[in-house]
């Protein structure tokens, strides 16, 4: 047996206003970009010399009457004859968009066409309790009259109308009152119209406008859009000034900071979309951060921010973009995942990592200027994509200890076996990072959170280059290695530790009695650990000690009075002193470590 599924509108009319569309506020939208469709069907009739021009100056209007209780779109597109209305508006999701496409443009793409599913004008419904159509045709048919009940009853009749096109009148239902209000039916066509490619005009009916001047009545006789029908996502970048990108970026996101940079998308086949992105300023570190990418479909509004366009890794990253074959669900309010939506994002990615490198190797300096604020994404950028990092890699820098920015190749002088010493704690490590300095080893300063797993994702990346806070290896400043049992055997005594390392050394450069040695693996093992128990990740799991090593040096006119001398009391408050000076400048010392530490001084004072 053979047969049509019928569906009764009774049934269906219920699940379009409650379920079809994520939020009310989308009826307007709907309704609009048919009405710019209806202009873009006529312009592409003219443009394919299928009808004579004929001086239309096409718009659409949006009208309130209050009192009237009625939203009314009306264009002068191309209208239906009574056959298509029949067609398109009295069978369900039967798309006269896509019909027009097959009909006129065969398979070709990009006509600039917004609807497909046949659905977008029963979303009227979702607000109005009786929907009127008036229409006529281009071809000089008749005007028709169509009028439905939100039970899905109609009637079609005769009308008078001048000229082709549409009007749509919504008879808004008692229970949605709210979009009888001006402001807020401007609030949605600035939200989802702003950039529909006809010019759209919004009045209410019997609103008198106040005029202070004759200048005033001047100024508020001209009409204006309440949309920019050229977005600057559809212009030449080679025509747009940097202060045009910026008024944009401010416009759109409500954001009075310029933004670092911005990168114009204009990808041709076979992915096909525009649009622009920008890499916003920071006020702070603890500032939420968030992409936000606006989603225009044929420069209609789709939604604020949806995840499967943007990589995730690009956590800042703002922007518009319209792409017109994404595949969008039925309500147009979230994406269908297939392969062009993993190729887009992919072009994304690497078109930010394109402009990264570019500004490196064009502009130096401004890049550096806009670097502490970009790092930290670059380099979560990096952890998260490989192939992000292979396209960045040359153009990530690094702050050394006096202000300069080097990339690692500088760092190195180009060599791929070496040593590189950081601190992450300037002020505290400050006597480690002034003997490396006297040694003419340049340290780099990696203070923030992402730095310890990002050198240690470069150490991956290029396996002979090491990273070793400057506490992590006395070697480097010139430390000689020579034994002492009777300090070793002293040192230890007063510490009180058996498993305690003691290295006996002559340091170049430096009288301090003595350091701690931290081995750079162990500390960042235990780093790791900590960090996993504060996120409630690592619970149960033991604190790991770090491998520290007392580093004594033998050049020290302290350690030599205590080698010298025969008065073990006072040799063992000198040990302790210098134990506890060590600490200090190696971390914050405990409560108990501080009284012990003041004491001795006084002792020793005394």
């Amino acid at each position: 047996m053979k047969g049509e599924i019928s569906v009764q509108t009774q049934h269906i009319f219920p699940v379009i206003k409650k379920w079809l569309y994520s939020e009310k506020d989308i009826f307007l939208r709907e309704i609009v970009s048919n009405a710019s469709d209806a202009v873009t069907k006529h312009k592409r009739l003219i443009a394919l010399s299928k009808i004579e021009p004929d001086g239309t100056t096409y718009r659409i209007d949006v009208k309130l009457d209050k009192k009237a209780k009625t939203i009314t779109v009306s264009d002068n597109g191309i209208g239906m004859s009574e056959e298509e209305l029949d067609k398109y508006i009295n069978k369900i999701a039967l798309s006269g968009a896509v019909d027009f496409i097959e009909k006129h443009e065969g398979d070709k793409t990009g006509s600039g066409i917004i609807g497909h599913f046949g659905l977008g004008f029963y979303s009227s419904f979702m607000v109005a309790a009786k929907v009127e159509i008036i229409t006529k045709s281009y071809d000089g048919s008749p005007a028709i009259r169509w009028i439905c009940d939100e039970e899905g009853s109609f009637e079609t009749s005769t009308a008078e109308r001048a000229y082709h096109g549409s009007d749509i009148i919504m008879h808004v239902n008692d229970s949605e009152k709210e979009y009888l209000d001006a402001e807020r039916l401007q609030g949605i066509l600035d939200k989802y119209c702003a950039f529909m490619p006809v010019e759209i005009y919004f009045d209410e009916v019997g609103k008198k406008k106040k005029k202070d001047s004759d200048k005033d009545v001047a100024e508020d006789d001209v009409e204006k859009p309440v949309n920019d029908t050229s977005p600057l996502w559809l212009r030449q970048s080679a025509d747009i000034k940097p202060d045009e990108y910026n008024d944009f970026y401010r416009k759109v996101f409500y954001d009075y900071r310029d933004p670092l940079f911005y990168i114009h998308i204009n990808a041709d086949y076979p992915l096909n979309f525009k649009g622009i992105l920008y890499f916003p300023k920071q006020k702070n570190e603890m500032e939420p951060v968030e992409n936000q990418v606006k989603l225009f479909y044929n420069q209609v509004f789709v939604a604020d921010n949806i995840k499967e366009i943007i990589p995730d890794f690009l956590l800042n990253i703002k922007g518009v973009l319209d792409c017109p074959e994404l595949p969008l669900n039925v309500s147009r309010s979230y994406l269908q995942t297939n392969t062009y939506v993993a190729k887009v994002s992919a072009h994304i990615a690497k078109k930010v990592s394109d402009k990264i490198s570019g500004m490196f190797n064009t502009d130096r300096e401004g890049y550096e200027k806009i670097w502490n604020d970009i790092a930290p994404f670059v380099e979560y950028a990096c952890l998260r994509d490989k192939k992000y990092y292979d396209r960045v890699k040359n153009a990530i820098l690094f702050k050394t200890v006096d202000g300069k920015l080097v990339t690692l190749d500088e760092y190195t002088e180009g060599k791929k076996e070496a040593t590189v010493y950081y601190t992450n704690a300037p002020e505290l490590q400050s006597y480690y990072v002034n003997l490396l300095k006297k040694q003419n080893k340049t340290v780099l300063l990696l203070d923030r959170f992402i730095d310890s797993q990002f050198l240690t994702f470069l150490e991956q990346e290029n396996p002979k280059l090491k990273f070793a806070r400057v506490d992590a290896s006395l070697d480097a400043v010139g430390g000689e290695s020579e034994e002492n049992e009777k300090l070793t055997k002293l040192f230890k005594e007063v510490i009180g530790k058996e498993d305690i390392t003691i290295k006996t050394v002559k340091l170049k450069d430096s009288t301090v009695p003595a350091l701690i040695e931290i081995d750079e693996q162990s500390r960042r093992f235990s780093e790791m650990m900590r960090a996993y128990a504060a996120g409630g990740v690592g619970d149960g799991i033991p604190d790991m000690p770090e491998k520290s090593t007392v580093v004594v040096n033998l050049e020290s006119p302290i350690i030599k009075r205590i080698e010298a001398s025969d008065d073990k009391d006072k040799s063992k408050k000198l040990v302790k002193q210098a134990y506890m000076m060590a600490l200090l400048s190696s971390r914050q010392l405990t409560a108990d470590e501080m009284t012990e530490f003041i004491e001795t001084t006084v002792e020793l004072l005394g």
